[in-house]
């Protein structure tokens, strides 16, 4: 090589190509003599400038302030408009910052006398390195504009002051900070509903879980008993309930509950002179959507324990009956951990399944009945709360703050059992 090329070489400076990258896509390629790749990136600066420039000023005015004319700026348009100018600032970033290391990454080839790579050495490079990614970001476009979207726009009203008496395009919505965090946990009648939704729906999760685990559990193992016979017709038996539709058992029940004419009170309670107001009380609500969650529960339950009940080998039992272990003793230092291991993070999504459990809630008896004072039923869970405050009485902003907390604590429930479960991960441990 020329001593004048290979000067040339050396000469040639890295951060000077990233700064023409930064300041125009491509001026860094051009730099580093990449010419093809040079003009397609500014092309591609270019369009996206023409086209979006105009839809980005725009979106960002309206996040910002949310309109100043009413009835002529719409303030949850422009809320969405900022929200995808802000999704596409993001994806531009993510390839600007590309488009930067690219031109880096060659000029330091450059100076280090790496030869150009030939079209064939790049597209294999491409489909080695870049291929993967390149097949999953339309799949990944999609994902952010119809989960990641919603997403922000519901944490979005939170901050808002978007209810049914302030709502475009009549009126402007204003962003107001924490306020309706504030008064949820200070205002009265907000305080008080919150808590006691807030504990009912701790109680329920915990209590209702927690029993169609132990009955599924209880019957897994009784049927696994090598004393029981007939395992299939009993095992069909009792999945039987999980084949039904879950909300047409939960009308039938509802149906049966019934104060007047149910099944329950009059067949069944009558006969010794009863009759409890299932629908009409609070507790004896929440009895009965319990008992009535623990029938929709224990065949998963079942069926899942069965299957890893099956799967222990006799040969631990045997060694345990050697050494003299108890009943007690094996179900505590065998079975148990056994089906720990193979069932924790399934255990782990019915606790958070049940937490945000709105089905039976509402269609068992619309999270009634109502209570003196509070603007949540006696039933409500915090999800059925939130969907009556959106469809029925339209508070838009406490209805996204409560749906924010929801998100936290599953999500830190989830998290913090999950990190409890990596005792089970290794087979060893047990």
């Amino acid at each position: 090589m020329p001593e004048t090329a290979t000067t040339t070489m050396r000469k040639h400076n890295p951060t000077l190509a990233m700064i023409l990258s930064i300041l125009f896509a491509g001026l860094g390629q051009l730099y580093n003599r990449r010419y093809a790749k040079g003009i397609a990136f500014i092309i591609i600066e270019a369009s996206f400038l023409i086209t979006f420039w105009n839809f980005l000023s725009w979106g960002y005015w309206g996040i910002f302030t949310l309109g100043e004319i009413p009835k002529v700026d719409h303030s949850i348009f422009l809320l969405i408009q900022g929200l995808i100018s802000i999704i596409i600032t993001v994806f531009a970033a993510g390839l600007y910052y590309l488009n930067v290391m690219d031109a880096r990454n060659n000029a330091i080839d450059i100076k280090l006398g790496k030869g150009k790579p030939s079209i064939r050495e790049g597209l294999k490079n491409f489909y080695d390195t870049g291929f993967p990614y390149f097949m999953v970001i339309p799949g990944m476009i999609m994902l952010v504009f119809i989960v990641v979207l919603p997403l922000l726009f519901m944490v979005s009203l939170a901050f808002t002051d978007y209810n049914l008496y302030n709502s475009p395009p009549r009126n402007l919505l204003s962003w107001v900070g924490f306020e309706n965090f504030i008064n949820l946990v200070s205002i009265p009648l907000w305080k008080s509903t919150f808590l006691s939704v807030f504990s009912w729906t701790i109680v329920w999760t915990v209590v209702a879980t927690t029993t169609q685990i132990a009955l599924g559990l209880f019957l897994a193992l009784l049927v696994n008993d090598p004393r029981v016979k007939y395992k299939r017709f009993i095992r069909t038996i009792l999945i039987l309930p999980w084949a039904v539709p879950a909300f047409v058992t939960i009308l039938i029940f509802a149906a049966m509950f019934n104060d007047r004419f149910g099944a329950i009170n009059r067949d069944i309670l009558g006969t010794i002179g009863m009759a409890l107001p299932w629908l009409t009380d609070p507790f004896y609500t929440k009895i009965a959507i319990i008992m009535i969650q623990t029938w929709l529960g224990f065949p998963f339950v079942f069926a899942l324990f069965t299957g890893v009940l099956q799967s222990i080998s006799k040969d631990w039992y045997e060694a345990a009956d050697v050494d003299g272990g108890t009943r007690f003793q094996k179900f505590r230092f065998i079975t148990m951990p056994h089906l720990l291991y193979a069932t924790a993070p399934l255990l782990i999504m019915q606790y958070a399944g049940n937490f945000n459990n709105f089905n039976i809630i509402y269609l068992f008896n619309n999270g009634g009945p109502a209570v003196r004072g509070q603007n949540a039923g006696g039933s409500d869970i915090l999800i059925s709360w939130v969907f009556k405050l959106t469809f029925e009485t339209n508070n838009y902003n406490m209805a996204a703050a409560i749906s924010i907390l929801l998100g936290l604590i599953v999500a830190g429930f989830a998290f913090f059992q999950f990190r409890r479960t990596r005792s089970f991960k290794e087979e060893g441990n047990i």
